[in-house]
């Protein structure tokens, strides 16, 4: 089987020959820049400035050489610009971290440095303005400024939180067009973030690719508008999926089938423990507008629904299928009431685990490769059983974990499809 014939059959709960694996596919089943140099070196392959392929999280490109020694079947389609509005295709141009590695920014990728010595980076790379994300010299990714106005409740308007929320650009359709051909070319499955269907995802709300954003862009603010201001917030959600639909139409034309499925949103609504809101209000707030968006896209095309919460979801799973979602990631199996085979057994015949394949709190970074192993191992017998599974960590791999822990994760997923790729 290829790998999109794989996915296919997986996609639609079908038994595939072997698992569907992912690595780098989305901004939440990535690999951090360190970690992906650290298996380019384990696999022998020739040594390059890692790109950064998203630099909220610093996550790196996993390239064609690293996709076939690893055995992905999946790649991601990724825009235009980066999370802070940055042109981010070539020229690239070399960028040393905090801890020594070298790597590859776009070239519009502009920064400056505090008195604590921290990085600052700015809105579209202009330097002419505040900095909307700090990086710690002590850390290995970035942390949004909150650069929230003072609120003044009768001035409030919705319109202010929509400013990031328009119609595609023809500049922007071309380059869809092109990115997603070239993604169908390699035979991989592929997968897009297409933009503009994030409902309130708290990584998107300060606004870090605005040079002035308006508006609530303060997190707390946020959490607790969905309490005190809730007209306000479904104002916003309202005029967003209108404009997303259109977008989606005007997407389809141009991208047709070339992608497999699409990253709707990456709000978390789950804690280690718990979740942010009851379920009634997930009902009331967010459920209409997710099943507006997935109706639209399963009645119109043939792309699968992603959608990404972290947490213990699980009262959340049965509505995440009522609004019309095909695919739950990171599927966080070790917060409370996620255990694997209560999943698997409950939702797996309506919901695709994307995610799940190992735990990365705990396991992946601190336990003995033999552990690494045995978890994976088990994991795939619980999720893998009549499709409906696509192997991927629990959220994205970090900077410092053990390289021999990552490999021994591959050749995991390596013994269970009986592959000797």
């Amino acid at each position: 089987m290829t790998s999109k014939e794989r996915f296919d059959l997986t996609i639609n709960h079908k038994q595939p020959d072997k698992l569907v694996v992912d690595f780098g596919s989305t901004a939440v089943t990535g690999i951090h820049v360190l970690a992906v140099e650290n298996l380019r070196r384990h696999y022998g392959l020739e040594y390059k400035p890692v790109r950064v392929i998203e630099p909220y999280q610093m996550l790196g490109e996993v390239d064609q050489e690293l996709i076939a020694a690893i055995g992905i079947d999946v790649i991601g389609a990724w825009g235009r610009n980066n999370m802070f509005g940055i042109y981010n295709q070539q020229p690239f141009k070399e960028f040393e971290t905090f801890w020594g590695q070298k790597v590859l920014m776009p070239e519009g990728f502009h920064t400056s440095y505090d008195n604590n010595g921290d990085l600052l980076i700015y809105p579209e790379g202009d330097l002419t303005v505040a900095p909307s994300a700090r990086m710690p010299k002590a850390s290995y990714f970035t942390d949004a400024i909150i650069r929230q106005e003072l609120i003044e409740e009768d001035k409030l308007d919705p319109i202010d939180n929509l400013e990031e929320f328009g119609l595609v650009s023809e500049v922007e359709l071309a380059f869809w067009k092109n990115a997603t051909q070239k993604a169908r070319a390699t035979g991989k499955a592929v997968i897009a973030g297409l933009g503009g269907t994030a409902l309130g995802d708290i990584a998107l709300i300060p606004g870090i690719q605005m040079k002035h954003p308006k508006g609530i862009r303060d997190i707390t603010e946020w959490y607790m508008s969905t309490i005190m201001r809730p007209d306000y917030v479904t104002a916003i959600f309202d005029r967003q999926i209108e404009i997303a639909i259109e977008n989606f139409r005007r997407l389809h034309e141009v991208i047709g089938d070339n992608i497999d499925a699409v990253f709707i949103c990456g709000t978390d609504f789950g804690t280690q423990d718990s979740t942010f809101c009851a379920p009634e209000q997930f009902d009331e707030l967010w459920l209409p507008y997710y099943r507006r968006i997935n109706d639209w896209m399963h009645a119109n095309t043939n792309w699968k629904s992603f959608k990404h919460s972290c947490g213990a979801v699980e009262s959340f799973m049965s509505r995440f299928i009522e609004a019309g979602f095909d695919i739950i990631n990171p599927v966080q199996i070790a917060a409370k009431g996620m255990e694997a085979a209560h999943l698997k057994k409950t939702y797996g015949k309506n919901l695709v685990f994307w995610g799940g394949g190992i735990d990365t709190q705990k396991t992946l970074p601190y336990k003995t490769p033999e552990q690494v192993r045995e978890e994976v191992l088990s994991l795939c017998d619980i999720f893998a059983k009549d499709g409906g599974f696509v192997f991927n960590t629990v959220h994205n791999i970090q900077a410092n974990v053990p390289v021999e822990n990552i490999v021994a994760m591959v050749d995991a997923i390596k013994e269970f499809n009986g592959d000797n790729r």
